[in-house]
């Protein structure tokens, strides 16, 4: 199994999920994080210069199968993509067990 830990725009977040979906992902977690990335220029809004030095995002935590984690990625990839500085990033992680604490499956029953 693997773990997909995805920090996105939050502008993309709707589309982004409903990708998910489509594709049978049926969970995962997300919340709102602030972080700092490689945009370095601020933007003018009214003639006033916003930092853009902490960046609003949404961070998503998916576990997959193996044999999904490609398809997953590449819906994240596509889902998520602006072509604009501060799309985000996705990193992939190994998980060794996983557990369905209702039923006590584990494994990749678990994830169903």
């Amino acid at each position: 199994m693997k773990k997909i830990e995805a920090i996105i725009r939050k502008s993309e977040f709707d589309e982004t999920k409903e990708a998910l979906h489509e594709i049978g992902v049926t969970f995962f977690s997300y919340w709102d994080v602030t972080g700092v990335g490689n945009e370095k220029v601020g933007h003018v809004y009214r003639g006033v210069t916003y930092s853009t030095a902490d960046i609003q995002r949404r961070y998503l935590s998916i576990v997959v199968t193996d044999s999904f984690l490609e398809k997953t990625v590449e819906t994240l990839l596509k889902a998520a993509y602006t072509g604009k500085v501060g799309d985000g990033k996705i990193f992939v992680s190994s998980i060794e067990e996983a557990y369905r604490i209702r039923t006590k499956e584990k494994g990749a029953d678990s994830l169903k």
